[in-house]
């Protein structure tokens, strides 16, 4: 069983890399109001102890966030819980920009990096809801160039191109069981050919020149043979645009959005918000050509950190070309948190329904088979955790090592952007920092809120 320190590597880093009114009265100042300059305490829905938390116990979460500033590993953080519908706790601390002294702000804007795959999936899932496809449905018949993919195997007398024995499924797109991979990794001679291509680090191609792009390159692996985090939601977020026939950002603003009053959620950050944007900080950038998961490992040890620039790869101000389904959006933690509790409602939220209860449930439980399982990314294995549809679900708590409850849901952020959803005790936790590395703030943040409930 892993540590809890190494599985929140695993969980706020390995699996991130890439692993409407209710909330906005809570503000003390309007979103779009002048910033305070001070660290501001959010204002609560609840008092705690109604809803099962203790007050005393809450306060744990602070000084535990803030030894994580201390160190130098984060710069700032901004972070909310809630239980059984209820916001109990909501904090902002430290710094939104180091160099220009800049304290974090209620309302900053955060780079979600792979945060943006649950919500890319529950978009792809409205439309199954609308009868367009079933999850076996093969993605060729939308995409017919994935019909024509070859598998790259090392062979006897090298590597080898072979042609695939099934279809990759639009299931097998959400569980990352279509055989793609990610540049990072190493496990695949497939994972040096999209470094070459700029899968990831290239932000200036559409997602459909994208497309084109990575359906000259083969397939890691034979569909549903393995589990393998990858690119299979971004090519996800392509069938979106062909099953709509609308850029990607008009349906989730459409479908998502505005219907949940997500009003600081987009592909780019508009003018006036950029004050508002968070600065980036850590070992380097994990979509960079030159980064794989050795050295992004070994330069987190080697306490390799500084200001990181990822305009190339993730830029803010492209509306009319950036768009991924792997990565891309920014968020704020109240934006974020919407989304989130209607995930944790069912599919609804405040009178608002996204999805079905029925169609929420099939997303996050387990759709693998044991063999492949345990989920692995790298080197890194993700004990007591099963995959659904774009999310982690939590199977086995004691082989996990860290507090939750069989179901739990979430994925986290390569910057150690980090949700989960625990249906059981009805506890919805977002954390918000700008961080890429090894270190797991995130899974303090966890830990330290369910060591609240004493209901």
């Amino acid at each position: 069983m892993l540590t809890p320190k190494n599985l929140g590597n695993d969980m706020a880093k390995a699996l991130a890399f890439f692993s409407s009114s209710f909330l906005r009265p809570l503000l003390f100042v309007p979103t779009f109001g002048p910033i305070s300059p001070e660290e501001t305490t959010l204002r609560m829905t609840t008092d705690s102890e109604t809803v099962g938390l203790s007050p005393e116990r809450l306060a744990r979460i602070e000084p535990g966030i803030r030894a994580w500033i201390d160190r130098g590993v984060i710069v700032g953080a901004h972070m909310m819980l809630a239980r059984r519908g209820k916001i109990v706790y909501a904090r902002n601390l430290g710094q939104l920009d180091k160099e220009q002294g800049r304290l974090m702000p209620i309302d900053a804007i955060f780079r979600i990096y792979s945060m943006t795959k649950p919500i890319i999936c529950t978009a792809l899932m409205t439309l199954y809801e609308e009868g367009r496809f079933q999850l076996i449905t093969p993605a060729a018949k939308f995409i017919p160039a994935l019909d024509r993919l070859k598998v790259l195997r090392q062979g006897e007398f090298g590597a080898m191109e072979e042609a695939i024995r099934r279809p990759i499924t639009i299931g097998d797109l959400m569980c990352h069981t279509a055989g793609f991979t990610y540049d990072f990794l190493e496990d695949s001679p497939v994972s040096g050919r999209y470094r070459e291509a700029g899968i990831n680090h290239d932000g200036h191609r559409t997602l459909e020149q994208w497309m084109q792009t990575l359906t000259r390159l083969p397939l890691a692996y034979q569909p549903g043979t393995q589990w393998q985090y990858s690119v299979s939601i971004d090519v996800a977020a392509y069938l979106i645009e062909v099953l709509t026939g609308q850029p990607l950002r008009d349906v989730l603003r459409q479908r998502i959005f505005a219907p949940l009053g997500m009003i600081d959620t987009d592909f780019f950050v508009p003018e006036e918000k950029l004050p508002r944007l968070c600065a980036m900080y850590g070992v380097g950038d994990i979509t960079s050509p030159e980064m794989t998961h050795t050295k992004f490992c070994a330069d987190t040890e080697a306490g390799v950190w500084g200001r990181l620039d990822v305009e190339e790869s993730y830029p803010a101000d492209r509306p009319e070309s950036f768009a991924r389904g792997g990565h891309g959006l920014f968020s704020t933690t109240d934006d974020y948190l919407r989304f989130a509790l209607m995930l944790s409602g069912g599919g609804a939220l405040e009178g608002v329904r996204i999805l079905g209860r029925k169609t929420c449930e099939l997303m996050h439980v387990n759709h693998l088979p044991a063999g492949l399982l345990p989920l692995r990314i790298g080197e890194l294995s993700l004990d007591g955790y099963g995959f659904g549809l774009g999310s982690r679900t939590l199977m086995d708590v004691g082989a996990a090592g860290i507090p939750g409850s069989v179901g739990e849901f979430g994925w986290a952020g390569a910057a150690s952007t980090y949700y989960w959803v625990d249906p059981v005790e009805e506890l919805v936790g977002v954390f918000m920092t700008q961080y890429q590395g090894m270190e797991a703030p995130g899974m303090d943040f966890r830990t330290l809120a369910y060591q609240a409930i004493v209901d």
